[in-house]
């Protein structure tokens, strides 16, 4: 059990930030801001992402601790370190990672109305958010001897993982010179899920002088679960006797992600509005959707009480398999087949901002025939927020946009959320004759050490843009 704790302490070191996008969020000069903001105010022609490479999003980090705080060469004994880390985390604390591939993304300007343009595409994306477990991390790494009458809470266990594509299509109209509106509808086909949230019930030991034992070890209203989609037939080919196992997995796999996977829809909205010629608000909601899991379902489910009684350790040498079979007498793990649904986490992201200094050599050709030049600089404010099973994550950022020239571009972001107050984020985005090339990352003054970095974020993609 201690094993699994360091693993999983470790992991919890490179623990993932939220799917927040400062750097990218109405950079207007790439088209891969309307996956952000359907509604972001856009000026191409047409463009063509290239295949497999014009979005990879990779975004780790952590929350609480570092992987240095527990194996940095310091004289310390690492069984202190880890028992520091503990106390030191809470159960809002969480390992987390985003990754997104765009597998096509292509749009058009409409040719009956210069004010429209469509948007489509498919993409992958994993997601995956493990809580620490708090009170059982405790429990199995200092034992219950110092915890009498302490309930710990099944509460703590909450977890949701999930691999899926995503195709879409989306709206976007320049309502008015002030006002552009934009809508996407999604289709999800969903490869993997997991799920353990809304967990109950708790494990105390208490002290009953007058019984025949001095402790009695009491399972309380115990209601735990994890549903699953996807897992079983996995499970079956990896129990089978065959030599091509990863091949059927590939396949599964692949099947999943063309339409073959438990579905699901949603949809995003967003809008950018000029208050004035300078000052802009913008504002999306994205991923408002639902995923209906009814194929390859199993739900483990453990509900009950029990009472065992003993010294401190329930659980020893010489009783512990006669304790763990009348446990799972008592509170027996049922497996069902029912369907469940689980929504996606929904975004939340908006801004505002002041643009200044208009840039009009007289050859540049890199607006809309008939509007007004671009800005050379803006600045403003963005914010951020995403649902999650336990409660929102929310993040804000400051930045400076600058357009150094006709086919560069960058955009400089200081963003403050719940695990950091020095995440400064750069984005730089070339554009020589049709060809784009943008690269973006995070929390760029941690990467000097990323033992002690508190996270992590890159993205780049390579686009054609008329």
């Amino acid at each position: 059990m201690r094993i699994l704790l360091c693993l999983y302490l470790g992991l919890l070191g490179y623990s993932g930030y939220s799917q927040n996008k400062e750097t990218l969020y109405d950079f207007t000069d790439l088209p891969q801001s309307l996956m952000l903001n359907p509604g972001a105010d856009v000026n191409f022609k047409y463009h063509a992402g290239v295949p497999f490479l014009s979005q990879i999003h990779l975004n780790v980090g952590f929350r609480g601790t570092s992987i240095y705080d527990i194996f940095a060469d310091d004289g310390r004994d690492i069984n202190d370190k880890i028992e520091n880390t503990i106390n030191t985390l809470t159960s809002k604390d969480y390992f987390t990672l985003t990754q997104q591939l765009d597998i096509i993304n292509f749009g058009w300007r409409s040719k009956n109305n210069k004010d429209l343009y469509y948007s489509a595409g498919l993409y992958q994306e994993l997601d995956l958010i493990v809580y620490f477990p708090k009170d059982f991390a405790v429990l199995a790494y200092q034992g219950n001897q110092d915890f009498i009458n302490v309930p710990f809470r099944f509460s703590n266990i909450s977890a949701t993982g999930e691999l899926l594509t995503v195709y879409h299509f989306g709206y976007n109209k320049k309502v008015s010179k002030k006002l552009t509106f934009g809508a996407r509808a999604k289709l999800y086909s969903s490869m993997f899920n997991f799920r353990s949230t809304k967990n109950r019930g708790t494990f105390t030991t208490i002290e009953t002088p007058q019984g025949n034992n001095i402790y009695q070890h009491v399972i309380s209203n115990a209601d735990v679960s994890l549903q699953t989609a996807g897992y079983a037939s996995l499970r079956d080919i990896e129990s089978e006797d065959n030599s091509d196992g990863s091949k059927q997995v590939l396949n599964k796999f692949l099947g999943r992600a063309f339409l073959g996977g438990n579905l699901g829809v949603g949809f995003d909205v967003g809008f950018t509005y000029k208050l004035e010629d300078q000052w802009t608000i913008t504002g999306s909601a994205t991923d408002l959707g639902v995923i209906f899991y009814t194929k390859d379902v199993e739900t483990y489910q453990a509900r009950g009480n029990f009472v065992f009684e003993g010294f401190e350790t329930p659980i020893t040498d010489d009783n512990g398999q006669d304790i763990l079979d009348e446990l799972e007498e008592a509170i027996p793990i049922d497996t069902l087949n029912t369907s469940y649904a689980a929504l996606r986490p929904l975004k939340l992201n908006g801004s505002i901002k002041y643009s200044f200094n208009r840039y009009d050599d007289g050859t540049c050709n890199c607006f809309v025939e008939g509007e007004d030049p671009p800005y050379q600089d803006a600045f403003g404010l963005q914010v951020f927020s995403q649902f999650r099973p336990k409660r929102p994550q929310y993040a804000a950022s400051l930045f400076y946009y600058k357009r150094l020239s006709n086919f560069l571009k960058a955009k400089l972001t200081y963003t403050v959320d719940d695990y950091s107050y020095k995440n400064i984020g750069f984005l730089m985005s070339t554009h020589i004759n049709k060809i784009n090339f943008y690269i973006s990352a995070n929390n760029l003054l941690e990467y000097s050490n990323l033992a002690e970095a508190r996270g992590a974020s890159i993205q780049l993609g390579f686009n054609v843009i008329m």
